[in-house]
């Protein structure tokens, strides 16, 4: 059965000094490098007999053309060997088919023929290629070749995106976490004090902080958004708004327990200790700021609560 060609997600260009070798990220994230490109930088065309070569040379039938020639048998490495029995098809973002070879065999490509040359068994046109792997080498001892094909191709800014969401993962949980309450008494009561809000414990106990509908933002401000970025975002989808401004469920529940939930206690608790030692609410503010800066450009924290009249 013949194998279907994997698409490339992105494609570019690999640039290492002289050399221009065509370069791919596949849609489940394999970096490749053309066959027939690489053969180019070595300075090897591809003809006629390297398909009768392929042929005749036992376990040699895949692995790329430029390797396929009987002297350089002994020097084909386990790595090299494995790569030639899984040969990677993909079709180019235009539509062209090419035949891939794993970006990280680049070193081992250029080793074989070093090794070779060491042992003198290279025919003269095999040591202008050797030559040629030799300066590619050089290359790659100064720059990661898996970073370089990230830049080509322009897959450094999707890996960012889904390493955010590795992170959002780990934070925040598939399944609801039964409540259990996680913001301490004294959370708000040092809050309603810097505020000047009326708090009672008995209404607290009750129904929870129902007093100014600020409360629910300053506690945002304050603790969610200073778990990692994105995080209070995705709490809010997955725990959106159902009547009259209220959630079905504590953002918190949906916070793992290995991660989330440990990170939001550190947080209260540390919110909550510098609540307690400022006599105002200016006061919190700068302690606040001092312990989670935002940048200079940011003149004051919670603007829009600045003009709140809190009788």
């Amino acid at each position: 059965m013949k194998e279907k060609p994997q698409k490339a997600l992105l494609d570019g260009e690999l640039e290492i000094g002289e050399f221009k070798i065509p370069c791919a990220v596949l849609k489940d994230g394999t970096r490749v490098i053309s066959e027939r490109g690489m053969g180019k930088a070595l300075g090897r065309k591809r003809g006629g007999k390297d398909w009768k070569a392929k042929a005749k040379i036992d376990g040699g039938g895949r692995l790329p053309y430029f390797l396929t020639a009987k002297n350089l048998k002994a020097f084909i490495n386990e790595d090299l060997s494995l790569a030639g029995n899984k040969p990677i098809l993909y079709k180019t973002l235009k539509g062209g088919a090419a035949h891939g070879i794993k970006a990280d065999l680049i070193p081992n490509i250029c080793d074989l023929f070093l090794k070779a040359r060491d042992a003198g068994l290279l025919t003269q046109s095999q040591k202008k290629i050797a030559d040629k792997a030799d300066v590619l080498m050089r290359g790659l001892a100064h720059i990661g070749i898996i970073a370089l094909i990230d830049e080509a191709t322009g897959y450094q800014d999707i890996r960012d995106r889904s390493e955010l969401q590795k992170i959002l993962r780990a934070y925040i949980s598939e399944e609801l976490i039964p409540w259990t309450a996680k913001f301490p008494l004294a959370f708000y009561e040092e809050m309603f004090r810097l505020r000047n809000w009326q708090f009672s414990p008995l209404e607290f106990k009750k129904k929870g902080p129902r007093g100014p509908r600020y409360a629910g933002k300053l506690t945002n401000e304050l603790i969610y958004k200073k778990l990692p970025e994105g995080v209070l975002e995705e709490l809010r989808n997955k725990n959106p708004v159902i009547d009259k401004g209220r959630r079905e469920a504590k953002h918190h529940q949906f916070l793992t327990d290995d991660i989330g939930n440990p990170h939001l206690e550190k947080q209260v608790a540390v919110v909550t200790a510098l609540m307690r030692i400022a006599p105002n609410w200016n006061t919190f503010k700068r302690h606040f700021a001092r312990a989670f800066p935002v940048g200079p450009q940011q003149k004051d924290l919670f603007p829009e609560l600045e003009e709140i009249s809190v009788k």
